[in-house]
């Protein structure tokens, strides 16, 4: 079905110049405050994590610290798993859900695993609640050699300056409604393409790796989820957001080739999660725990495996 509703920056059929980028830029405003919701919580973290600066964001609207954590007393005999949230930073549950696992989980799993944590990659895109960063650019289509985000290129080099093997890495994401009522018209319009409407899945759902499947993952972080709250069912054509679901729950995307975040390691073992904050069959704290047990599914999935 074509969408009649045309986005209120750019002409039709034209890609975004500067101008427009600049005019979609003056039209946001800050509604929450990463300062307030997340770096107070960063700063509270147990003692078994060591906090690491990795980088500053330094836009218009002011400077954004970039935290991350390691385990202290690092054995490399163990394997290494790392969990990212708030890509997207408009996603709160992927921030907040890494957060919880920090303060309530995590140090369950240091005897068998060394964790890296890196709560909200993109803190402009969680003050403002988009998807964007401030260039308009995507940050989880720029996981990439050369990448066009800031918010990627430095969340990258802190990783790969660790200089270990990931052996996992769970990615946090949320699928909203406003995925369909503004940031794929914004995609749309800012690309000069006409917007097609689509549908968003009640429920949470994970994304695997095409060229990397790994469906008994997928279905232990499926099974931990749904203690939790409920799994998207697919659409009548049997896909979720365009793509088939290839078992309960389940889609897949060639990470690399989209420049994905889950993808940038190369590591064996590696989900997305999209968590659906809308739905009135969960709260935000339902939410947030989702990504919770997610992250267990997959630990406790790979205690299984190694």
């Amino acid at each position: 079905m074509q969408q009649s509703y045309r986005y209120p920056i750019g002409t039709v059929g034209q890609k975004w110049t500067h101008k427009e980028v600049q005019q979609w830029r003056d039209s946001r405003v800050v509604q929450r405050s990463y300062q307030d919701d997340v770096l107070v919580k960063i700063e509270q973290v147990s003692d078994a994590f060591e906090r690491i600066q990795y980088g500053e964001l330094n836009y218009q609207s002011g400077k954004y610290p970039l935290f991350g954590f390691t385990s202290k007393g690092w054995d490399n005999s163990k394997p290494t798993v790392l969990v990212t949230g708030g890509v997207h930073g408009y996603e709160t549950s992927g921030v907040h859900g890494s957060l919880l696992f920090l303060k309530d989980k995590a140090e369950q799993y240091l005897d068998s695993f060394n964790l890296i944590v890196v709560p909200c990659v993109s803190p402009w895109g969680y003050e403002i609640i988009n998807r964007w960063n401030p260039d308009a650019v995507d940050p989880n289509r720029s996981f990439v050699a050369n990448s066009p985000a800031p918010e990627s290129a430095l969340v990258m080099q802190f990783v790969q300056g660790l200089g270990v093997d990931i052996l996992a890495h769970i990615d946090l994401h949320e699928t909203t409604d406003s995925d369909e009522q503004e940031f794929r018209p914004a995609l749309a319009a800012r690309d000069g393409i006409e917007f097609s409407a689509g549908s968003i899945p009640d429920g949470f759902y994970t994304v695997g790796d095409t060229n990397n499947p790994q469906p008994e993952l997928q279905k232990a972080v499926i099974e931990s989820v749904s203690k939790v709250t409920h799994i998207a069912p697919a659409d009548p054509d049997g896909t979720i957001i365009g793509s088939p679901v290839v078992q309960f729950g389940v889609i897949n995307y060639p990470l690399q080739k989209l420049g994905l975040c889950a993808g940038f390691t190369g590591a064996q073992y590696t989900t997305t999660t999209e968590v659906y904050p809308d739905s009135n069959k969960a709260t935000a704290q339902q939410c947030n725990l989702a990504q919770v047990a997610a992250i267990c599914g997959m630990l406790d999935y790979l205690r299984t495996v190694l």
